[in-house]
């Protein structure tokens, strides 16, 4: 049966990043992190409406947008959202910066698990702070965990005051598990440090997997940590630049927003605010089919490297739509691996050092495309990694 994520959508031409900043007109483009498949067809109507109106002045956030906010959080996630948490801003990288500027000083270590989403560093970097790596450990599986004694040592340091948590985990595809969450929010309490949850992938678990908000896991986790959500991934609504910090403690919400004004991403635009309410309102059955879609993706990109190219590993994913695939057994750097795809087979993928040096070998492949754009990116991987 066809699904209407089979449908492509011509993109080249269209201003879009991912695929008119290459001057290769043959390029595939399986790199940046947004899909090629049209957002929910509820979305498409609000901002039509909107649009329609034909004023476009400065936005006032309404009533429903926090309605429609708690009430998907609380159906979807089990997390209750008052209100007065909410600090809407334009994204959650900006989020993210302003939280690090709010929590840290210059010179201070912020624990990260790497490999880990690049912007870490790079909001790390702003602030004047120092990555420090808790590196996970690759199984023999494929399947990603936690070395929690080395967390436990790193947390302990006097000049970490800051964890940031990717939770489903950018680029190794973990939805972690309540276990590990609470040993994770367990060892921070311990040791006086800050969890910031980036749960940006929150509503992309395949769904035989169950995502769980960092902040939910216990009440002592809710007052001593920061979560940051959107629905920019899930809904491919990126370009709209609208996302949410959640934070129950009052005089860190202050701090947060005043840290939100300096960097003057207090404001949101009047697209973003009607897009997400229609896909927190309507979206929900339209995700639960690109869910499906996305794992039977992921099945594919299974299916394809184990029949056609056995040197390769996926690495057993459970969320996000970005493929993690170990190439270390072809002896190349994965700047070369990525440079030698883009020169001699077009396509566009990103070297997993980008994601810290615990990515060495590796390269990320984004698979939320119509499958037949999918197997044409695995053709032309097969063709260049095998000759």
């Amino acid at each position: 049966m066809t699904s209407q994520f089979d449908v492509i959508i011509p993109r080249r031409g269209s201003g879009s990043y991912k695929w008119d900043s290459s001057d290769d007109l043959q390029s595939l483009p399986m790199w940046v992190a947004d899909m090629d498949f049209r957002t929910a067809p509820a979305i498409i109507e609000a901002l039509s409406d909107r649009v329609a109106h034909g004023v476009f002045g400065y936005t006032k956030v309404p009533d429903a947008y926090y309605e429609a906010l708690g009430s998907w959080f609380a159906n979807r996630h089990g997390f209750q959202i008052e209100r007065d948490w909410v600090i809407y801003t334009s994204g959650v990288v900006p989020a993210i910066s302003a939280i690090l500027k709010a929590l840290t000083r210059p010179g201070e270590r912020v624990l990260i698990q790497t490999p880990v989403y690049n912007c870490f560093y790079s909001s790390i970097a702003n602030m004047g702070c120092i990555p420090l790596e808790n590196v996970l450990i690759a199984g023999e599986d494929g399947h990603y965990g936690i070395d929690f004694e080395d967390l436990e040592a790193k947390a302990a340091e006097p000049d970490v005051h800051v964890m940031l948590l990717c939770n489903p985990h950018n680029p190794v595809g973990r939805s972690w598990r309540v276990e590990e969450l609470s040993r994770i929010g367990d060892i921070c309490l311990r040791h006086g440090v800050t969890v910031v949850s980036d749960e940006i992938h929150c509503d992309l678990t395949f769904p035989d997997h169950t995502h769980h908000p960092f902040a939910t896991i216990k009440q002592e986790f809710l007052a001593a940590s920061v979560t940051c959500i959107s629905p920019s991934k899930a809904f491919n609504i990126a370009g709209l630049q609208i996302a949410n910090i959640v934070v129950t403690d009052e005089e860190l919400r202050s701090r947060i927003g005043k840290a939100i004004n300096i960097h003057e991403v207090c404001d949101v635009n009047p697209f973003g605010v009607a897009a997400l309410i229609a896909a927190y309102r309507e979206g929900g059955s339209w995700l639960d089919e690109l869910r499906g879609y996305l794992q039977a993706n992921y099945q594919t990109v299974s299916d394809f490297i184990a029949s056609n190219m056995p040197t390769l590993r996926l690495t057993q994913q459970e969320a996000t739509y970005l493929a993690w695939i170990d190439c270390r057994a072809l002896s190349l750097s994965s700047d070369a691996i990525e440079a030698r795809l883009a020169t001699e087979g077009h396509l566009l993928v990103n070297s997993g050092t980008l994601y810290g040096a615990a990515g060495e070998g590796y390269i990320r492949l984004n698979m939320a495309c119509p499958r037949a754009q999918l197997l044409d990116g695995l053709e032309r991987m097969q063709t260049v990694l095998t000759q």
